[in-house]
């Protein structure tokens, strides 16, 4: 099934394109949830802060995967937009190969240095084993991560939000009782929640890649495509390589953090592996949300329709500010019971490290939120210069802020840079979207809506 954003009305078609892809990212946070839960209450605290510790490294490789699924996901658009079905083909091919190949190198990469990445980020001596053995798990299901990221990015493209939805309900769903079916009744340990999450992504994972093939086998073209196109990765490129940055330098930026904070002892660093992978849940699902309209911006421009893009990016604000109330209530309301829910017999430090956290980070996810729909904008328009500058900002800030407060006022300052960055960045994002959103006329986007002579 393929939906031509192009049409009808722009705020009933934005609604329901992305609403399916909230759907989908909130189970796919069910992985690192359900990780989280089954590691706390399972096996233990320091289970717990084993897989938060490793999981802030892991999104690392996350971005290199999700920068794979936007570059292919943008410029599938505006090829299918285009009606340029040849060249959309070949898009993916070569999205394909380029993935294959860059995950290799990110593999050798990973299981060569893991521990010294450990190593790097201050993990205490009696997480540092089950850390490793988590993080080389998840290393060597990277191919799994990289080929769903592309997948997902075509069905993206083509106005597909439902099939991803399917496959990351019913693994994410899968993936809960296998956790619990490795811990519980083969005694595996945190070694048994990598497992789980490995053969989980792993079947989503050739599911949606063969539901790729099949669906392009039915759109048929004069000519036939081709299977690698360097022109193509070039413009791949201009939009992945942005994204790839954008997300590394937030992971690093993150370990950096991560450093700071396992400085205070693995208690902290419980607390702390709880209350952020709720709240990483809310970003990434508002980031998900960015990328739906980054897949409206990119197929109106390539069918020559810059108007639609504006009225877009108005429905994408009220999407998810409505998302964000019920959020923020429950964040600020039901911290203690939603940080508990991770933590079997927590210690208090524990158990108040993660209630903070939560009580300072969310008012301010209406903030971040309005940055992430501008920055889909200038992705989907490929303006990813004003895209990299405001997320630098909010990268460097909230890594400095970070280190520099919490010498004064210990975790509370370390929470306080999210809110302090959020807020500079979302206020560059939407200045620099209102002036770039005059961009596109027919001179910007001519390679898409016209083929090269």
């Amino acid at each position: 099934m393929t939906k031509d954003l192009t049409v009808g009305r722009s705020d009933r078609v934005l609604w329901k394109f992305c609403l399916p892809l909230f759907g989908s990212i909130i189970f796919q946070q069910l992985y690192n949830i359900a990780d989280s839960f089954v590691a706390g209450k399972f096996i233990g605290e320091d289970a717990l802060a084993a897989v938060g510790n490793s999981y802030e490294i892991t999104l690392v490789f996350i971005a290199f995967a999700f920068g794979c699924n936007i570059g292919c996901s943008v410029i599938v658009s505006q090829l299918f937009g285009a009606r340029r079905l040849k060249d959309m083909k070949t898009a993916v091919y070569t999205t394909l190969i380029a993935g294959g190949v860059l995950c290799l190198v990110l593999m050798l990469a990973g299981l060569i240095f893991s521990r010294q990445l450990l190593e790097l980020i201050n993990t205490p001596d009696n997480i540092m084993a089950a850390s490793k053995q988590y993080l080389d798990i998840y290393i060597w299901s990277l191919p799994f991560v990289f080929f769903y990221n592309i997948a997902t990015g075509i069905f993206s493209a083509l106005g597909d939000s439902r099939t991803p939805f399917i496959f990351l309900a019913t693994s994410s769903v899968s993936n809960i009782a296998v956790d619990i079916l490795f811990v519980t009744a083969f005694n595996m340990g945190v070694a048994g929640v990598a497992w789980a999450t490995l053969i989980c992504q792993g079947v989503s994972c050739v599911l949606a890649v063969t539901v790729v093939f099949k669906r392009f086998s039915k759109i048929k073209t004069e000519h036939k495509a081709d299977a690698f196109s360097w022109k193509l990765l070039g413009k791949i490129a201009s939009v992945a390589v942005p994204s790839i940055l954008q997300q590394s330098f937030i992971s690093v930026g993150n370990i950096i953090i991560q450093g700071v904070i396992n400085s205070f002892g693995s208690s902290v660093t419980a607390g702390y592996a709880a209350s952020v992978k709720l709240n990483n849940l809310v970003i990434t699902s508002f980031t998900t949300l960015g990328n739906g309209v980054s897949n409206f911006t990119a197929q109106n421009l390539g069918a020559g329709k810059p108007q639609r893009v504006h009225e877009g990016f108005k429905a994408g604000i009220k999407l998810v500010w409505v998302i964000c109330v019920p959020i923020v209530a429950l964040y600020l309301f039901a911290g203690r019971y939603l940080v508990y829910f991770f933590l079997d017999e927590p210690t208090e430090t524990a158990l108040n490290v993660g209630v903070r956290f939560l009580q300072i980070v969310s008012p301010f996810y209406f903030i971040a939120a309005l940055k992430l729909v501008s920055d889909g904008v200038l992705r989907g328009a490929q303006l990813m210069k004003q895209f990299m500058s405001a997320t630098f900002t909010d990268l460097i800030l909230r890594v400095v802020l970070a280190k520099l407060l919490s010498s004064y006022f210990g975790t509370t300052g370390i929470w306080a840079a999210w809110p302090i960055g959020w807020t500079v960045a979302m206020v560059m994002s939407v200045l620099l979207c209102r002036k770039g959103v005059h961009f596109s006329d027919a001179k910007k986007h001519t390679f898409i809506r016209h083929r090269h002579a």
